[in-house]
This record gives C-alpha cells, sequence and structure tokens, in this order.
C-alpha cells in the first residue's frame, strides 16, 4: 500500500527564527506606515483616530469570534466538569462572552493596552517624524516598565540594569530634549515626542499588570481588543454620524480603510500578538528582548528611506544609547540565569 507523502514539519528553532522575522518586520512597519498614514502634511484621509477604527474593526473581526469559542469552551468544560474551577466558571468571562477574561480585569488592562495606547500613539504621529517615534516608543518600553515592576511588583534594579535605564533616558533626551527647547519657536514635534512617551509608558503598564496577574497572552489581546470595541466603537460611530468630530473613515476611499483594517488591525495586533507570543516560548524573554531591540534601529532607517526623514546626529546618538541600554537590560536579567546555571552544575 503506497504511503501518502508526510506534511512536512518545521522544527522549533524554525518556527521561532520565523515568528522573530515576522515580528520585527511588523512592528517596524507600524512606526512607518502609522507615521505615512496620520501625517497630514503627506495628504492621508484618515486622522489618528479614524485609524484607531478601523485598527479595532479589524483586529475585532478575528479576535472578538475567537473570544467567543473561547468562552463557550470554558463554560462547556465547567459543566462537563460538574464544577466551577478557577478559569473556567463563568465569572471568568465578561462583555456577553466576548472577553475571555473577568469584566474587571478586562477593563483595567483594555484601558491600557487597548483603548489609551492607540489614541495615544497615533496622535503622535500627526507632530513628531517615524525616526522620533522609533526611540521613544519601544525603546522606552524597558524603562517604564522596570519603573513600573519596582512599583507594582516589588522587583528589584540592579547596579547593570540601572546603567541600562540611565542610557535609555540619555537617549529619550538627546531626542525628545531637542523639541522640547524648540517648543517656543512654533515647532510641534515636541507634542509628538510627549505622546509617543505616554504611548510607551501605558504599554508598559498593561504589560506590567498582564505580568502581575499571569495573564495568558491570547486571553489578554482578546479581551483588550473587547474592551477597545465595545467602547470606543460604538461611541465613535455616533458622533461621525452627528458630525460633532471631523473623522472620514465613514466616507474615506474603502481601499484605505481595509488597508488600516488588515495591517493596524490584523496585522499589529493579532499577527505579530501571535509571533512575539511564539518568539517568547522559544527563545525566551532575554533572547526576545536583544531581537526587539532591533527595531528602533531599523524603524529610523526605513523611514529614512521610504518617508525622507533625515536623520540628524541628536538622533542617531539617542537611538544609540537606547540600543545599548536595552542590551544592558538584558545583561542584567542574563547574569542571575548564568549564576544559578553554575550553581546547580557545582551542586550536581
Amino acid at each position: 500500500m503506497p504511503h501518502s507523502p508526510s506534511v512536512p514539519r518545521f522544527s522549533p528553532r524554525t518556527i521561532g527564527l520565523a515568528a522573530a522575522v515576522v515580528t520585527v518586520l511588523i512592528w517596524t512597519s507600524f512606526i512607518v506606515i502609522a507615521r505615512a498614514s496620520a501625517d497630514p502634511a503627506r495628504g492621508g484621509v484618515l486622522n489618528p483616530f479614524d485609524i484607531v477604527y478601523a485598527r479595532l474593526w479589524g483586529a475585532s473581526l478575528i479576535l472578538l469570534p475567537w473570544g467567543l469559542w473561547l468562552t463557550a469552551r470554558d463554560r462547556a468544560r465547567a459543566q462537563e466538569a460538574g464544577t466551577s474551577t478557577p478559569g473556567t466558571s463563568s465569572n471568568s468571562s465578561s462583555l456577553w462572552g466576548l472577553s475571555p477574561l473577568p469584566l474587571a480585569m478586562t477593563v483595567k488592562v483594555g484601558f491600557f493596552g487597548g483603548l489609551l495606547y492607540a489614541m495615544l500613539a497615533y496622535s503622535g504621529f500627526v507632530y513628531a517624524p517615524a525616526a522620533h517615534a522609533s526611540v521613544l516608543m519601544p525603546g522606552s518600553l524597558p524603562l517604564w516598565t522596570a519603573l513600573l515592576a519596582v512599583w507594582i511588583l516589588g522587583d528589584r534594579i540592579t547596579t547593570t540594569r540601572a546603567i541600562g535605564l540611565v542610557l535609555i533616558v540619555g537617549g529619550d533626551l538627546l531626542v525628545g530634549g531637542a523639541s522640547l527647547l524648540h517648543a517656543l519657536d512654533g515647532s510641534g514635534i515636541w507634542r509628538g515626542d510627549v505622546l509617543f512617551m505616554a504611548a510607551s509608558f501605558v504599554w508598559s503598564t498593561y504589560s506590567v499588570l498582564a505580568r502581575r496577574h499571569a495573564l495568558d497572552a491570547v486571553r489578554a489581546t482578546i479581551a483588550i481588543t473587547a474592551f477597545a470595541f465595545v467602547t470606543y466603537v460604538p461611541v465613535y460611530t455616533v458622533l461621525l454620524l452627528l458630525h460633532w468630530v471631523p473623522g472620514q473613515v465613514l466616507v474615506a476611499p474603502w481601499r484605505d480603510v481595509v488597508f488600516q483594517m488588515v495591517f493596524q488591525g490584523m496585522g499589529s495586533v493579532v499577527i505579530s500578538g501571535i509571533t512575539f507570543t511564539k518568539m517568547i516560548q522559544h527563545f525566551g524573554p532575554v533572547r526576545s528582548t536583544m531581537i526587539t531591540a532591533l527595531v528602533p534601529g531599523l524603524s529610523a532607517i526605513s523611514a529614512t528611506i521610504f518617508l525622507g526623514e533625515p536623520l540628524h546626529w541628536n538622533l542617531l546618538a539617542g537611538l544609540a544609547l537606547v540600543t545599548l541600554g536595552i542590551f544592558f537590560g538584558v545583561r542584567a536579567a542574563v547574569a542571575p540565569k548564568i549564576i544559578a546555571a553554575r550553581a546547580n552544575s557545582t551542586r550536581a
């Protein structure tokens, strides 16, 4: 009897590498495309709040049915077991079954990770170039995350990590400080820099909350999307229909809206969320941080190539300091693992 051809299986390393490449490409493209879309000088038809609207629709088309399925499966398992165990009870879902997390947790993480982050980030691109976002958003994540982890989780900042954080602050000041110095000459770039820093802060808040409550990555992504969808989409739709806001998403060319739905929603939220999780599973959080440290440099260079943005000396210096600071933070996380491994080998 002839054997049917077997489906080729990829090794975990291949899957991990592919996930890392996809994650870095999407994160880099997000910064460049968001600037090209939100910058009024480039003739975009959608404003930042229109892009948030399209992003939520695109992500929700996939994640909300997924959330309903997870909720129904959890309830079915709870009924079969005849018990109400944590994570499978009816109280573990909310928003009519769209979110697989309890309501209080959905509101908490959804406000920071799903709603506020998108509104701040896209608004920042109206004022500041993509190169600034490259340094101030992904580059500042380790700074805010470390400070919040000390406050919320009780983490301790080691000497090596402190050096890394100082380098990151120095890089941020080189980029954002130059904009603040010109705040009185009519330049609005500083507004974008402040919005980028705020976006980085609220995303770090979501990350620390997710870590504190040990949230599953898929369920957390569905929950923050569900919260943002049910709170933002109906309100913004009404405001658009009443012409109380200057949005164009309901009358803009469908190609522009669909593109934002596909890339910002399905790409930036769904695909990069899954690939980032796969990257963590294969490389671990430490090496994954090293990989995502490529994003600030790649996005700044891409903005120069595709958007024609200049790379001034302060941007290059700030980018170098932030990248170096991230690597110092990674080194601080690697050292305890090496010491523990040596101790275990000695005991063995």
